[in-house]
């Protein structure tokens, strides 16, 4: 969430500055926190309310830019947690059960470019929430798919500061996933998403819309264990824009055909479901081929239990 550059910085900050800022969507940062999601993703269990928790850490040493080469040193930590509460109704719609999801992530974020200026955040992040409909061809095929409704509900925002904790913008995301299941065998989970993102009314910036998927692959050691591999795969797919006439965006963004963003991530993931009905989860995941963006390394952890 890295915001356009104050003027008040110095002439020998301000490449490195803007380098920073004129990364693929707002300041190279998507609503969605990439490779979030574990195993399990394209499951809608049985009516009832369950919660959710989510518990991340994203550390990145390096902007990368539109050519994938190194555009800056920096030390961006971003630590998350992340409270869902699910609620499955017994209504069916075309079938499928019916559920309603919220989550409102608390975000610690700090970050340092090298030999320039530093920011330090914590607070309430943008909050995500919308109906989703769940579907069970078999019990081993599992689909869920819905739109999820991201607000712009973070704590503080300033446009001139090098980081927030929220996007200070609409953004409305298409899901669509699914979950095969074997508990001594193949397990596999997509999660795909499009985003819309709107204009930033703060900035007149409005990032390009993002094609995004989290996975996971793995195989069920028959006792309540998977072990495999997940990531994520991030494609930009429409420019970057900035309406205002005097908006110091705006020539980077077309210098930098878009600013259209691209990063991919692997890495090892593990799951246990107990037989009381709760699960855990954790992943850590690398990046890779990374275009206008940072890049890094993340941990996720989740914990899903019936309320």
């Amino acid at each position: 969430m890295f915001k356009r550059t104050s003027q008040h910085l110095t002439a020998g900050l301000l490449v490195a500055v803007s380098a920073l800022h004129a990364h693929a969507t707002e300041g190279g940062i998507s609503s969605w926190p990439m490779g979030i999601e574990l195993y399990g993703m394209g499951i809608l269990p049985p009516p009832g309310t369950y919660g959710q928790l989510f518990a991340g850490n994203y550390l990145a040493d390096s902007l990368r830019d539109n050519s994938g080469a190194k555009a800056a040193d920096i030390d961006l930590r971003v630590s998350t947690l992340a409270p869902r509460f699910v609620w499955v109704t017994e209504q069916k719609v075309l079938g499928g059960d019916l559920g309603f999801h919220a989550l409102l992530p608390l975000n610690d974020m700090r970050l340092n470019i090298k030999r320039g200026p530093h920011d330090h955040k914590r607070g309430l992040g943008d909050a995500h929430l919308g109906p989703v409909i769940g579907f069970h061809p078999n019990d081993k095929l599992h689909i869920a798919t819905g739109v999820d409704f991201v607000l712009p509900t973070a704590s503080e925002y300033d446009e001139d500061d090098l980081i927030n904790l929220g996007n200070h913008y609409y953004t409305v995301q298409a899901v669509l996933a699914m979950t095969y299941l074997d508990p001594n065998g193949l397990n596999a989970d997509i999660r795909l998403m499009h985003d819309y993102n709107f204009e930033n009314r703060a900035t007149n910036y409005q990032s390009g819309r993002e094609l995004h998927a989290d996975y996971t692959l793995g195989w069920g050691l028959g006792n309540g264990w998977v072990v495999g591999v997940g990531g994520h795969a991030y494609q930009q797919i429409s420019d970057d824009k900035c309406s205002a006439n005097d908006c110091a965006a705006a020539a980077l963004v077309d210098a930098n055909d878009g600013n259209r963003g691209r990063s991919l991530s692997i890495g090892p993931a593990v799951q246990y479901s107990s037989k009381q009905g709760w699960m855990f989860s954790a992943k850590w995941q690398d990046d890779s081929g990374v275009r206008n963006r940072a890049e890094g390394q993340t941990y996720w952890f989740k914990f899903t239990t019936p309320l």
